[in-house]
């Protein structure tokens, strides 16, 4: 616990400090600096004080909202809820199903979210849609992210893969009725190695998914370090992971060492389980990114409880990494700069009395003050033990 007040007490210095910068948060997705290298996000530098140049977006919760299952129409196999997405010229949201086609086929959902300032209303589902794979795909499907392109207006989503079963994490583009079109180039280290020394972790791989803000490519989150580049957190440790934008034609942009947080609590039964991890990536109008870290605990009864924080990551300054094979290696890691970080919210200072595993957000609707908003959802895991859970936050100032 001594850790953990730390890292919170540390996030409130750097948020003090960003406050006092007095310009703007800005950056742009690309470059290189100084950042620390053990995964926490509170040191401030005065580096960081040239990144960070003004205050962090502020978010207030509107309200939350639990979907459940049905006995029959779209909702019935309703679960899993790892992806969402908004398109707002049809006020439609898309909810994606990490379901891996074991109650129904891989597939999202369709919804209509009544949302103002008073909070969220009534919530519809109005139907489901297959995702259909192309004829040589290979392995069953993991689906974690999904996004419209704000190009073409089809969905692009991602999926971990499974390498017990032969395939690769993945990222697909769909038509709207969950047609097969395209498949977006992937980063070869990305990938699984038949040796298991190197390479992708098994259900610890593309986890979020942003188009950058031209559209002209798209950022790839990994959810937890590539095996070359040392392990995934630990109670006393933080981590880095791979975040990517590769463009539409397959080109690697750039490659970036994220830093992830320690673990935030310990396991307090079951099998001693605990992790913190990347579950979902957003592009902010600042050209910087919103990212999702979800951490998650084993319960004494088996069950799991969870938090989960916002942090605003910016790539100006840090160091392209897509020609280093492996960032384990302390000499690696001495001439190597992370992202930059800082906190914009944890969840658990909202005081809700249940917080679910946050995989999913999206940028919704305006309200009618002109504030844009932004839903977060979590993936119940089709656990009794657990919910699908919509909470809606207020941009309040950014």
């Amino acid at each position: 616990m001594g850790a953990l007040r730390a890292v919170i007490a540390n996030a409130r210095l750097l948020a003090a400090a960003c406050a006092l910068a007095a310009a703007g948060c800005a950056g742009p997705l690309g470059g290189s600096g100084h950042g620390a290298i053990n995964g926490s996000a509170s040191g401030l530098s005065s580096t960081d004080a040239e990144v960070w140049t003004r205050a962090p977006m502020r978010l207030q919760l509107l309200g939350t909202a639990t979907l459940s299952r049905a006995a029959d129409g779209p909702r019935r196999d309703l679960g899993g809820i790892s992806g969402l997405d908004y398109d707002p010229a049809s006020d439609t949201w898309f909810l994606l199903s990490d379901d891996r086609s074991e109650r129904a086929p891989a597939r999202f959902y369709l919804a209509r979210i009544a949302l103002d300032e008073r909070g969220i209303g009534a919530v519809d589902v109005t139907g489901v849609v297959a995702l259909e794979r192309s004829g040589g795909a290979s392995g069953m499907p993991d689906p974690e992210a999904i996004r419209l392109d704000p190009v073409d207006r089809q969905l692009v989503w991602s999926s971990e893969g499974d390498p017990r079963h032969g395939g690769d994490p993945f990222v697909q583009v769909s038509a709207r009725d969950g047609a097969f079109v395209a498949t977006w180039p992937l980063p070869a280290n990305l990938r699984f190695d038949p040796s298991g020394r190197r390479g992708a972790r098994p259900n610890l791989t593309l986890e979020g998914l942003a188009f950058s803000r031209d559209g002209r490519s798209l950022w790839m989150s990994m959810e937890a370090p590539l095996r070359q580049d040392g392990e995934p957190p630990t109670l006393s440790a933080g981590a880095w992971t791979r975040f990517s934008r590769v463009a539409r034609d397959g080109r690697v942009l750039g490659q970036f060492a994220y830093p992830l947080e320690p673990i935030r609590s310990p396991a307090e039964g079951g099998q001693g389980r605990a992790d913190n991890g990347v579950s979902e990536l957003l592009t902010t109008p600042a050209d910087t990114l919103l990212v999702v870290e979800r951490s998650g605990r084993e319960t004494a009864g088996g069950s799991f409880r969870f938090s989960a924080r916002i942090f605003e990551a910016t790539a100006e300054r840090a160091t392209d990494v897509r020609q280093i094979d492996a960032l384990a290696d302390q000499p690696v890691r001495a001439r190597t700069t992370p992202m930059r970080k800082r906190l914009v919210l944890d969840l658990m200072a909202l005081g809700l009395p249940h917080l679910d595993n946050i995989e999913g957000a999206a940028w919704g609707p305006r309200l009618p003050n002109g504030h844009r908003t932004l839903m977060l959802v979590s993936d119940d895991n089709f656990s009794p033990d657990q919910v699908t859970q919509l909470i809606a936050l207020e941009v309040a100032a950014e």
